[in-house]
């Protein structure tokens, strides 16, 4: 087996960082695709996009698109099956999606009394989507 060259300077270390950096940027850009993805497949069934990845102080809501007068908050967690995507999904994670989609609400003209419903829309390696609606009833 023949070894490159070690540049001058270049430390194991920032061999592991540009690994970890380049895999942070993939999940990124497959997250990116993933919302796109479920953005489309929502428009398509009617409804209208009216947030994406709105961040607020207690968090970031990935989707949020109108339901009459209410709106759907939409998670979207890609993976290599639709298993292991849900699994990606912890309760705090659903408290500080409760607590950014109130902070969210106090925008909207209702305010508090808005209709609000979650859902969560898995994607696995081959595309394939898997919306739960409803999916955090009886969580927290």
């Amino acid at each position: 087996m023949a070894y490159l060259p070690v540049p001058s300077g270049f430390e194991a270390s920032d061999a592991v960082v540009s690994a970890r950096e380049s895999r942070g940027r993939i999940s990124y850009l497959a997250g990116l695709a993933a919302e796109d993805r479920v953005a489309a497949a929502y428009r398509a069934r009617a409804y209208v996009l009216l947030e994406k990845r709105w961040r607020g102080k207690r968090g970031e809501i990935d989707l949020i698109f109108a339901d009459g007068d209410g709106v759907v908050m939409v998670e979207v967690k890609a993976s290599d099956s639709i298993e292991t995507a849900m699994s990606h999904i912890t309760r705090r994670q659903v408290r500080r999606l409760f607590a950014t989609a109130e902070e969210y609400v106090g925008t909207r003209q209702k305010g508090s009394l808005t209709d609000i419903r979650f859902d969560v829309a898995l994607m696995d390696q081959h595309g394939q989507v898997c919306v739960l609606e409803n999916a955090f009833c009886g969580w927290v």
